[in-house]
């Protein structure tokens, strides 16, 4: 389970979460990717349970980047508790996500495994997602020079 090893303070407040991702928004290490579509906070276990499904499915070949980590410290009182006895403790670990951030890169395998992977690790996740693969740059570059 993913949690940071130290924080400065324990606990943290809700906050909120408008707008679009404006960082990790494009493709930086693999060539396919799985980019949320909605705001939420993800669990480190929802995390971790996608990062499991993607590699059973790659069967470990490949390689897997998460570029999500659960920062966030969300508190829960205990059921029954009366009204007034201060903030929770800590319940668990979450990472804030919103629409168009990049949350898993694949690299080193086909398109067809890369996206049947990243749908097993979707279904893992409370949110709607997309498969997005990298932009051919070189291809353009390649005619040009060809031409010449």
């Amino acid at each position: 389970m993913l949690m940071p090893k130290r924080v400065k303070r324990r606990m943290q407040q809700r906050g909120r979460m408008k707008g679009k991702a404006t960082r990790g928004n494009t493709l930086a290490y693999g060539e396919y990717g799985l980019v949320a579509m909605e705001p939420h906070w993800i669990s480190s276990n929802q995390i971790e349970a996608a990062r499991v499904a993607i590699s059973r499915y790659t069967k470990r070949t490949g390689k897997i980047w998460i570029d999500i980590f659960p920062h966030k410290p969300v508190t829960k009182q205990p059921i029954g508790k009366r009204m007034g006895c201060g903030k929770g403790d800590i319940d668990f670990w979450a990472a804030v996500v919103k629409p168009g951030r990049v949350m898993f890169e694949l690299g080193g395998v086909t398109e067809d495994i890369a996206k049947k992977a990243m749908r097993d690790a979707a279904a893992k996740l409370p949110i709607k997602t997309k498969f997005i693969k990298k932009e051919a740059e070189n291809a353009e570059e390649t005619k040009v020079e060809g031409n010449e």
